[in-house]
């Protein structure tokens, strides 16, 4: 386990945060984004940590208080407001209780804390106050979960890390396990730190820097220890086979619903003995509420001819094992079922996939798996790491406290849907992305311009969205981004077809080549689009999906010196107009949006106008820089068009808040030349 202290970043830490928060808050933030910088220790908000120092109220009383992780935040990033201050005199005192619920903990932690604004307080928080030590530090360490998730994990750790060290028998987090854990520590006073059987390590000390050497002490022991007991070099997996990118629309199918899939490629997914491995459940209970009990092993050749109907028959099989559990460990309670679609995919040959109604979730998952796994084989030298009965798992999976969460948040409209916009580096594609983000969509921007997606990534600035190269002249290059996007998010629920060239001239002065060149991206590049889009939304059959082309007013009120654009966007029209035909048995719809005259917005320019501008402009007998005003005052509303106003369409159309295919929504400002007739 690497030493990631330095003095110099120590004081660092203290330059910035000591003036308000003071030195102990300061340093305690520092060494907790240590502890959060390794993944073999916290994954995703895991793990907790606090300090015990004191808070000045506003008559100047000093108050003994304890600065503890709040919920929400990550270790590696967490800020000094991230800590929750509670008064801890007061949550002291609840010691003296014979039993308190989760929900009464939690109120008395609330209404105890030192600021209106502060998170709620770890739900071990009253683990970290009944200790004595000014400074705690909690993970859940692979190598920890590995000696101890086994019948004989007491021994194992005693012999592991010695007899300086507590081991606490399993008890859910909360009231019951601070009283058993304080208790042995008040048992054996001198102990350096304390071992939570099929939970993870505790340790403490004076100073954060003390605190957290001990941990890495403690951790990088019980390494050794298991690679001490390897007797049989690390298996080398074969290479991971080809078409995954075919496997996960078909799967993101079979899920039901709209969830985003997160993919990892995994050596260890890649060895015998998949299935029985599945069957040792998550590595602390925590990791249930992100994970479920168990994850779908799935064996699939991408290129067989019943791949939908194999994925469909595997996750059927997983929500019938999952409602058996839960009617089993209900026993009659008042609980409410969660989904029973799993969440983590175990892609036997390939690797592991995250799923959630977010990347971050389904990241969060899949790296949880990605432990999971290692874990297991790091654990397995010892014997088989066995799992919790499921009765605790379901105790931790339906928590109350969870259960009163379900139903609060409302999530976006479009939240789960993975979008593909061609063009995507220009005005239009990044006002598209941009209203779709807002919207909770996931965004896959496809562009020719590496330089230019580039600029449209950092203007969006979000990590929901992801740039691939694409040309959409070339068969292969817009199947690869399909395939990408599938790499990506899973799939694709909606596809904005709006890549275009445009040619000015006349008729009797155009070049070959040039028409040409604006049917091949105009046209041609649509279908293909349109094309691929087919494939994998049928691929995804029974979710549905959207296909958006961006048309032009120029279909309808067509303007002169400007033919072989107009007829080249006509062409792609109508050829939406018959995908609505053809994709409407998917439940796929099809519509068009038609703006007029997108020029810049904001950062992004136009390159459509920028390339054509000069010529637009001199068939009318102006200058390019007189065109915005031109083209504000000829419509009704003397509205200025921008991208975000497209996107606005887009967003409408895919929203499915009517039943509309084949349509064309005007985004013009009102001409009345172009009413859709």
């Amino acid at each position: 386990m690497r030493d990631r202290w330095s003095d110099d970043d120590a004081q660092r830490a203290l330059d910035l945060w000591n003036g308000a928060w003071g030195p102990e808050v300061a340093l305690r933030t520092y060494s907790s984004r240590l502890i959060g910088a390794e993944r073999g220790l916290v994954l995703h908000g895991g793990g907790n940590t606090s300090v015990k120092g004191t808070w000045t109220d506003r008559l100047g009383d000093t108050i003994e208080a304890l600065y503890v992780k709040g919920s929400g935040w990550d270790l590696a990033s967490i800020e000094p407001q991230g800590f929750s201050p509670v008064d801890l005199v007061y949550v002291r005192r609840l010691r003296a209780l014979a039993s308190l619920s989760d929900e009464d903990m939690v109120d008395a932690q609330r209404t105890h804390l030192l600021r209106s604004d502060a998170p709620d307080p770890s739900i071990e928080t009253l683990l970290h106050a009944f200790l004595p030590a000014t400074v705690v530090d909690h993970s859940h360490a692979d190598a920890i979960v590995a000696l101890t998730n086994r019948p004989d994990g007491e021994a194992r750790v005693r012999d592991a890390l010695g007899a300086d060290v507590i081991v606490v028998p399993y008890v859910k987090a909360g009231f019951d396990l601070a009283k058993v854990a304080a208790e042995l520590h008040d048992a054996h006073p001198g102990a350096e730190g304390m071992v939570l059987l099929w939970h993870g390590l505790f340790t403490w000390g004076a100073t954060a820097r003390e605190s957290y050497h001990r941990h890495l002490e403690l951790v990088t022991r019980a390494e050794r220890y298991l690679e001490g007991h390897r007797t049989r070099p690390v298996p080398s997996a074969p290479a991971e086979r080809d078409g995954v990118e075919r496997i996960l629309p078909a799967l993101r199918g079979a899920l039901g619903s709209r969830f985003v899939l997160r993919y990892r490629p995994l050596p260890e997914a890649r060895l015998p003995g998949l299935a029985e491995r599945a069957e040792r459940g998550p590595l602390t209970p925590d990791h249930v509420l992100r994970t479920k009990p168990r994850p779908l092993v799935v064996e699939a050749d991408p290129g067989a001819a019943d791949l939908r109907e194999r994925l469909d028959a595997a996750v059927a099989s997983y929500v019938a094992d999952y409602e058996a559990y839960f009617e089993a460990c209900a026993a009659g309670g008042t609980y409410v079922k969660l989904d029973p679609a799993p969440r983590v995919v175990w892609l036997a040959g390939h690797g592991v996939v995250g799923v959630g109604a977010t990347a971050r979730d389904a990241d969060a998952a899949a790296d949880i798996a990605e432990h999971t796994l290692r874990a297991i084989d790091a654990g397995d030298v010892l014997g088989p790491v066995t799992p919790l009965p499921d009765e605790r798992l379901f105790e931790m999976e339906y928590w109350s406290l969870e259960q009163r969460k379900l139903g609060k948040t409302a999530r976006p409209e479009l939240s789960g849907r993975v979008a593909l916009i061609t063009g995507g580096a220009g005005a239009i594609g990044v006002g598209v992305a941009r209203r779709l983000l807002a919207a909770g969509a996931h965004v896959v921007l496809t562009d020719r311009d590496p330089e230019a997606l580039g600029r449209a990534l950092a203007v969006l600035s979000d990590r929901r969205a992801v740039g691939v190269l694409a040309d959409v002249t070339d068969t292969a290059s817009v199947d690869a981004a399909f395939d990408a996007a599938a790499r990506a998010f899973g799939g694709v629920d909606l596809v904005v077809v709006n890549a275009g060239i445009a040619v000015s001239g006349r008729i009797e002065d155009l070049d070959d080549a040039e028409v040409a060149r604006a049917t091949e991206v105009n046209l041609h590049g649509a279908l293909r689009t349109i094309r691929a889009a087919a494939r994998q939304l049928r691929s995804q059959r029974g979710l549905g999906g959207d296909v958006v082309l961006v048309s032009t007013k120029n279909v309808a009120a067509p303007g002169a010196a400007f033919g072989a654009y107009s007829a080249t966007k006509a062409g792609a029209h109508q050829l939406a107009r018959v995908a609505a035909l053809e994709l409407a048995p998917l439940g796929v719809r099809v519509n068009l949006v038609a703006p007029d005259a997108v020029f810049a917005e904001g950062e992004v320019r136009s390159g459509l106008w920028e390339a054509i501008g000069p010529g637009r402009a001199a068939a009318r007998g102006m200058t390019p820089e007189e065109l915005p005003a031109f083209y504000r005052s000829r419509n009704l509303l003397g509205a200025e068009v921008t991208g975000s106003h497209v996107g606005e369409a887009v967003v409408f159309l895919a929203s499915g808040r009517t039943p509309t295919t084949g349509a064309v929504l005007p985004v013009d400002g009102g001409l009345p030349d172009a009413f859709p007739r």
